[in-house]
C-alpha cells in the first residue's frame, strides 16, 4: 500500500477513535435500548416538549452509531480491495479503492467535526439576524447577498428556512432580515458566523465603476427549548405594533400586525412581521429569549470563545471575514486564516470549509483551556 494511502487510512482511523469516544461506543447499544424502552411508553407524549427532546437525543445517538459503523465498514472493505488488487495485479481495482478511501477521509472528517458539536445548545434550531452597516446602498445590497448565501447553505444542509422579518433598503437590498433555521445542529454550525462581514468589489451602483467596501453584521442565536427557563420581567419590555413594509401589491400588510419588542435592560430589539399579530408576539418573544440565552452562553464561554465580543459595530476593524471580489478573488476568515479563491462557491452557500475551520479552532482552544484548569 502506497505511503499516501497509508496516511489516509491513519487519518480515517483517528476520526473513528474520536467518534467512538464522543458517543461512548461501549455503552451506546445499552443507551439505545433505554431510549427505545422510553419511546414505547404510552405516556411519553403527555409532555410533548420532553418527548421531542427524547426523540432528538435518540436520533442523534442512532446517527452517531450508524456513521461509525458505515465509516468503519467502508474502511475495512477498501483496504481489503487494495490488498486483493495488489495480490492479483489489478491496477483498476486498486485505483477505485484508493479514490473511495480519499472520499471516505473527507466524510470521516465531516462526521468528526459534527461530533464536536456537543455544546449546550449546538443541536438546537437557530435565529439568523442580518443587519446592513456602514456603506449605505452598497451595504444593503451586501446584506441581501449574505441572506441569499445563508439560505442557500441551509437548503443544501436540508434545513428548513423561515423568514421572520425583513426591512427593505431604500434603493436596493435589505436593511435587515431575520430567519429561523431549523434542523439538527443548525445553531452549532452557524454560531461561528456571528460578526461583521466585509465586502470589497466594483460597485454596480457607481457609474464610475470604483471599488467600494461594504459592511454587514450577522447575529446567530439558538432557539430556546421550552424546557429552558428564561425569565423576562414584563416591566422590562415595551411591545409596539406597526404596519410592516413590503414590496406592495396584493400582499402588502395593511394592518398594524407587525410586532416590535424592546428589552430595556439590554437594549435588545426584536421584530416579527407575519400576518397574525398574535403569531408575531409569540415569535418575537421567542426571539428575545433566544437573544438573552445567547448572552448567558457568551458569559459562560467568555474564557474560551471571544467571537461574539468581536462583533462590535459593522465597520472597519471589526470584521471576522473579508470577501474580496476586486482586484482579486478571495474569501478569508480573519480568525482562522482559512481562505479560498472560490468566491462564487462561497456566495452560493459553500460555507462548510470556513465553518469547520472555526469550529476546529474553538474546540482546540477549549481543550487547551480545560487542560490548563481554566474550568
Amino acid at each position: 500500500m502506497r505511503a499516501e494511502i497509508q496516511g489516509i487510512v491513519a487519518e480515517v482511523e483517528k476520526s473513528l477513535v474520536l467518534l467512538a469516544q464522543r458517543m461512548d461506543r461501549e455503552t451506546a447499544p445499552h443507551r439505545l435500548e433505554e431510549f427505545n424502552a422510553r419511546v414505547e411508553d404510552p405516556t411519553l407524549w403527555d409532555n410533548p416538549e420532553n418527548a421531542q427532546k427524547l426523540m432528538r437525543e435518540r436520533q442523534a445517538l442512532v446517527d452517531a452509531m450508524e456513521s461509525y459503523d458505515t465509516i468503519a465498514g467502508d474502511l475495512s472493505d477498501n483496504i481489503e480491495l487494495i490488498e486483493l488488487g495488489e495480490m492479483e495485479g489489478d491496477a483498476e481495482v486498486i485505483k477505485e479503492a484508493e479514490e473511495a478511501l480519499k472520499s471516505l477521509k473527507k466524510k470521516a472528517a465531516e462526521k468528526e467535526l459534527e461530533a464536536l458539536l456537543d455544546g449546550e445548545a449546538d443541536a438546537n434550531d437557530t435565529f439568523l439576524e442580518i443587519n446592513s452597516g456602514a456603506g449605505g446602498t452598497e451595504s444593503c445590497d451586501w446584506a441581501s447577498m449574505l441572506a441569499r448565501m445563508y439560505v442557500r447553505w441551509a437548503e443544501k444542509k436540508g434545513y428548513k428556512v423561515e423568514l421572520q422579518a425583513e426591512s427593505a433598503g431604500e434603493e436596493a437590498g435589505i436593511k435587515s432580515a431575520t430567519y429561523k433555521i431549523s434542523g439538527h445542529n443548525a445553531y452549532g454550525w452557524l454560531k461561528s458566523e456571528s460578526g461583521v462581514h466585509r465586502l470589497v468589489r466594483i460597485s454596480p451602483f457607481d457609474s464610475a465603476a470604483k471599488r467600494h467596501t461594504s459592511f454587514t453584521s450577522v447575529g446567530v442565536y439558538p432557539v430556546v427549548d421550552d424546557n429552558i427557563e428564561i425569565e423576562v420581567n414584563p416591566a422590562d419590555i415595551r411591545i409596539d405594533t406597526y404596519r410592516s413594509s413590503g414590496a406592495g401589491g396584493q400582499h402588502v400588510n395593511t394592518t398594524d400586525s407587525a410586532v416590535r419588542i424592546t428589552h430595556a435592560p439590554t437594549g435588545i430589539v426584536v421584530t416579527s412581521s407575519e400576518k397574525s399579530q398574535h403569531q408575531n408576539r409569540d415569535i418575537a418573544m421567542k426571539a428575545l429569549k433566544s437573544r438573552l440565552y445567547q448572552m448567558e452562553l457568551d458569559r459562560r464561554n467568555a474564557a474560551v470563545n471571544e467571537m461574539h465580543e468581536n462583533k462590535g459595530d459593522a465597520g472597519w476593524g471589526n470584521q471576522i471575514r473579508s470577501y474580496v471580489l476586486q482586484p482579486y478573488q478571495m474569501v478569508k476568515d480573519l480568525r482562522t486564516n482559512f481562505e479560498t479563491s472560490d468566491t462564487k462557491g462561497v456566495l452560493d452557500g459553500d460555507l462548510d470549509g470556513l465553518m469547520a475551520a472555526t469550529l476546529a479552532m474553538d474546540v482546540a482552544g477549549k481543550s487547551r483551556s480545560e487542560a490548563q484548569g481554566d474550568f
